[in-house]
């Protein structure tokens, strides 16, 4: 492309949205909104789904061993069940630290368990302590292990794991409806502004064609327009996000001190990093959308 042609672009790209400030002003404000909306949801969803991460993490499956089985097929067992790769981490429970667990549970003083002497109740509770990265596949998880030779019993948590997958599938269904509302919204009201554009220079392009101008031509200020209008409708609700959030956290934890130590909110850069290249090509995409699809309506080109 040329150096004149890339300049007329621009030129010509500045120049509707000067022209159709009010339209150009109303498609920004509530493109703005609608990203803002996506950036509220969005941190929302990430930090949901971190505490929901963190939930997961803590519920665990116990493996139980046959009655005499050695130490080293103990171990063996470990093996086999850390080589899987939907477990993040496991703890190994002796029948001694099962015991001394349960007296300081129930009993609380020790003196009371005296009654059992040097007996252990539990001499047949040595036990793994598996959690898994990914809760949903407990069901894989526990149906492998119950294979295992001398794996006597295998305790796991059903209904938590049925409950944060259907959390888990919940937000993201929420998350595609609610972010497909707020394209569907602006790409309308790019398409309108667009359309405002051509209106006002129907004679000018149509002189253009008359002459010449190729389709790509007449097309490239349009779409101009509506990247430019789609970067500013991005960028203003990012830098609004950036200060609002660290402000919102802080003000949730202040208000509910209970939350403290309990909820761990993403830091907002980690929240940027993805927030802020879905933000600008949502805008840019949008623009780009709204005009392309106006432009080949409008100027049957």
């Amino acid at each position: 492309m040329r150096p004149s042609t890339i300049w007329y672009t621009l030129k010509q790209g500045f120049k509707n949205i000067k022209r159709n400030w009010m339209f150009s002003l109303a498609c920004i404000i509530t493109m703005a909104a609608c990203i803002f909306l996506v950036g509220i949801f969005y941190s929302i969803v990430n930090n949901v789904g971190n505490i929901a991460h963190k939930v997961e993490e803590e519920v665990p499956i116990t493996v139980f061993f046959d009655e005499g089985t050695s130490e080293e097929e103990i171990q063996a067992i470990g093996d086999a069940i850390q080589s899987r790769p939907e477990v993040a981490r496991m703890d190994y429970q002796s029948a001694d630290q099962a015991w001394e667990e349960y007296k300081q549970k129930y009993f609380g003083d020790e003196d009371a368990a005296d009654g059992f002497k040097d007996d252990n109740p539990l001499a047949n509770s040595s036990n793994y302590q598996v959690y898994l990265n990914d809760i949903t596949k407990q069901t894989e998880l526990v149906n492998y292990i119950q294979g295992l030779e001398h794996v006597r019993k295998v305790n796991q948590s059903e209904q938590a794991s049925r409950t944060l997958g259907s959390i888990n599938k919940l937000v993201s269904y929420v998350s595609i409806a609610v972010i497909a509302i707020l394209l569907i919204i602006s790409i309308f009201l790019i398409s309108n502004t667009v359309s405002m554009g051509i209106s006002v220079r129907k004679e000018e392009i149509g002189i253009m064609k008359y002459i010449g101008a190729t389709d790509a031509f007449v097309r490239l200020p349009f779409l101009l327009e509506g990247m430019i209008l789609g970067v500013i409708g991005a960028a203003i609700p990012l830098i609004c996000l950036f200060f609002l959030y660290n402000s919102a956290v802080e003000f949730i934890l202040t208000k509910f001190n209970v939350l403290t130590g309990i909820v761990d909110f993403i830091p907002i850069w980690q929240i940027y990093e993805g927030l802020v290249p879905m933000g600008l090509g949502l805008g840019v995409g949008i623009g780009l959308l709204g005009s392309f699809f106006t432009t080949r309506k409008h100027l049957r080109v």
